[in-house]
């Protein structure tokens, strides 16, 4: 009974996931695709967004190569999820780049415009052009993926901060908006989760000692461990589900504990 209904979930719904090609993204894709929701995957590479859906083996699951900082381009892909599966139900915001590690009189200025171009502009345009799609569905979910970051600070990454920082805002005051549309709009925000992300800052914070680095970025989670793609992706069905009905507004960690420190 319970594989039944995880199957029908997201029965005749869509979701188009940005950043989908790996990681979180991936994950997320893979779950929704199980709730039997048709997914168009959205990211910058074609050949990791082609080995994403074959990945995922569903004939209601397909790919549209965009530059979420482009307007016409996130413009196109709500189109396409439009002209593919005729609706959008939900939305994971989660294309997102870290930046580089630096104090912030060495962080270059070109790192910050693009950290804040991925991260904050490619979702607001995303809420621009998905939104009015939903509105005419009746109703759907937006996840956005913030981070630990947008919740508390972090030494050496203030353009990523500020863009995780940035990206909570701005969910909290579009989901006033729409509450009555019958559009909720929430966050998640993990701790260090098994990605690439992670792999890139933890040379980074050591170059040379990766797994030191993570050792000790471990170490400082309460449950002692980085989180999966796939428990990340697990909050955002929830959220999206029904069971999720009166939430909308808000923050969701999932983190280990690391928020309670």
């Amino acid at each position: 009974m319970a594989d039944n209904q995880n199957q029908a979930r997201f029965s005749n719904k869509t979701a188009i996931i940005t950043g989908g090609a790996g990681g979180i993204g991936l994950a997320a894709a893979k779950l929704f695709a199980q709730g039997g929701a048709k997914v168009l995957l959205v990211d910058i590479q074609e050949q990791t967004l082609q080995a994403a859906v074959d990945s995922i083996d569903s004939n209601q699951v397909s790919y549209q190569v965009a530059d979420v900082t482009q307007p016409d381009q996130v413009e196109n892909y709500v189109a396409v999820a439009l002209e593919r599966y005729g609706s959008v139900d939900y939305y994971i915001a989660n294309a997102g780049v870290e930046g580089t590690v630096a104090p912030i009189v060495d962080s270059p200025v070109d790192v910050f415009d693009q950290v804040m171009a991925v991260n904050v502009k490619g979702v607001w345009l995303g809420l621009k052009y998905v939104i009015p799609a939903m509105l005419n569905a009746g109703g759907g979910s937006i996840v956005i993926t913030s981070s630990l970051a947008g919740l508390k600070g972090s030494p050496n990454l203030s353009p990523y901060v500020s863009s995780k920082h940035a990206v909570v805002g701005m969910m909290r005051s579009v989901a006033q908006e729409y509450a009555m549309q019958g559009i909720r709009i929430n966050t998640v925000n993990p701790a260090p989760i098994e990605t690439r992300m992670m792999r890139s800052l933890e040379t980074g914070f050591a170059p040379g000692q990766e797994a030191a680095a993570k050792q000790e970025l471990s170490k400082m989670m309460p449950m002692g461990r980085y989180g999966e793609p796939e428990e990340v992706a697990k909050l955002m069905a929830f959220l999206c589900s029904d069971e999720a009905s009166y939430c909308t507004g808000g923050t969701y960690s999932v983190d280990g504990g690391a928020s309670a420190q």
